[in-house]
């Protein structure tokens, strides 16, 4: 499943063709995709300005001028790609991994009219795994899908402070705690397992043993806090890890996945200079953890 750095990198890249441009067309190739969509998808966003996009763990949000907003889940192999009128593609770039071409999963185009031009914005998805919808903004922090979310990883939003108070008094793991979406949004196995290896935490420690009695965070918390920020930062920027069904708008790969310290590289050598041992995958709650066992003793 692509996460948020794969979903940040998609919003960024559609961003210059989709926010201010009209849905001058929409097209509804299938009844539904994971879930069905909604009456009259096509018809609620054609003529409809996107006035901002935007993201919200791992959804794609497009705010519309009528108070509408679209939501967008990726899936599994969800992507979007941008076909510009003319010949020139938006944003050459060298394939890492071929995508899937086949246009029998395109299952949604929206034909945009903007400040950057015509262009047509195809979402794919192969196993169907992903969705939409459409509802009101002002009914989405009450959504199911958004009202239990945790704070984000990006930026300054993610503090040890708040950390700590989410994770006092937890038993489970501090991995399992990472990955719960109700204490972090849209943090996913990847950088989870990046992270703890940076601050040189066991992903099998109490989650609540980073939390002083009186509820302030360890030093160690404080220390994962800007691991996880920076890992998260790092990953945008590089364009997401390139697994193997995510690609950007342009059809190229991003490439964080070369810069990988643990994550997939069982039996291979810690990078850390002086560890010495080797990368370990074990199971947690039937999740592959990479890990280091002598640096990530705390």
């Amino acid at each position: 499943m692509p996460e948020l750095p794969e979903v940040e990198t998609v919003r960024r890249g559609l961003q210059p063709v989709m926010e201010g441009a009209v849905v001058a067309r929409a097209e509804q190739r299938r009844a539904d995709l994971r879930f069905p969509f909604p009456k009259d998808f096509a018809g609620q966003l054609e003529g409809r300005k996107i006035v901002a996009l935007d993201r919200r763990a791992k959804y794609l949000l497009a705010d519309l001028d009528n108070g509408m907003v679209l939501i967008s889940h990726l899936g599994m192999s969800g992507s979007f790609r941008i076909e510009p009128d003319g010949d020139a593609p938006l944003s050459p770039g060298v394939f890492h991994h071929e995508r899937s071409k086949d246009d029998k999963h395109d299952h949604v185009v929206f034909h945009m009219d903007g400040p950057a031009g015509r262009a047509r914005v195809v979402y794919n998805d192969p196993r169907r795994f992903g969705y939409m919808d459409l509802m009101a903004r002002a009914e989405l922090a009450d959504h199911p899908w958004f009202r239990s979310l945790g704070v984000e990883p990006t930026g300054n939003s993610l503090q040890a402070d708040e950390l700590a108070r989410r994770l006092a008094g937890k038993a489970a793991p501090l991995k399992a705690a990472l990955l719960d979406q109700r204490i972090i949004a849209g943090l996913g196995n990847i950088y989870v397992c990046e992270a703890l290896w940076r601050a040189r935490l066991s992903p099998r420690k109490p989650a609540g043993r980073l939390v002083t009695r009186a509820g302030q965070p360890r030093k160690a918390l404080e220390r994962l806090t800007g691991d996880i920020r920076e890992v998260i930062s790092e990953a945008i920027a590089a364009g997401g890890s390139s697994l193997r069904d995510h690609i950007q708008t342009d059809g190229t790969m991003g490439y964080f996945q070369h810069g990988f310290s643990v994550y997939d590289r069982e039996g291979k050598a810690c990078p850390r200079p002086g560890c010495g041992d080797t990368v370990r995958r074990i199971v947690q709650s039937g999740r592959s953890t990479f890990m280091c066992a002598r640096c990530q003793r705390d």
